[in-house]
Parts: structure tokens; C-alpha cells; sequence
């Protein structure tokens, strides 16, 4: 059961960030596919990575 919403969550939470990380205008369209399948592949290292770090860079 837990590991269900823990589950839903990461996805929720996944495509938040990928529809974030195309909403940013300084980002080429290579670099927000390549981004974009970076957060997706490494699920919530790749999330916190993006959120806490690369968020305000990019």
C-alpha cells in the first residue's frame, strides 16, 4: 500500500519536472529531451538533483 503511493508520488512528481524543465527558455530543445530523460531515468536522485540544484541554474 505504501509503496504504491510512494510510487504514484515519484510520478506525479516526475512530470512536474519534466514539464518544468520544458517551460525554461534558456534551454535548447537537445538539452531539455536530454534533462528531461536524466530525471526520469534516475526516479527521486535524479528529482532532488533537479530541484535542489539544477532548477535555478537552468
Amino acid at each position: 500500500m505504501i509503496s504504491t503511493i510512494v510510487y504514484i508520488v515519484g510520478v506525479v512528481l516526475a512530470i512536474w519536472c519534466v514539464l518544468d524543465i520544458f517551460k525554461k527558455p534558456k534551454l535548447g530543445l537537445l538539452g531539455k529531451i536530454l534533462v528531461s530523460i536524466l530525471v526520469l531515468a534516475t526516479s527521486w536522485i535524479g528529482l532532488a538533483v533537479y530541484y535542489f540544484v539544477l532548477r535555478d541554474r537552468l
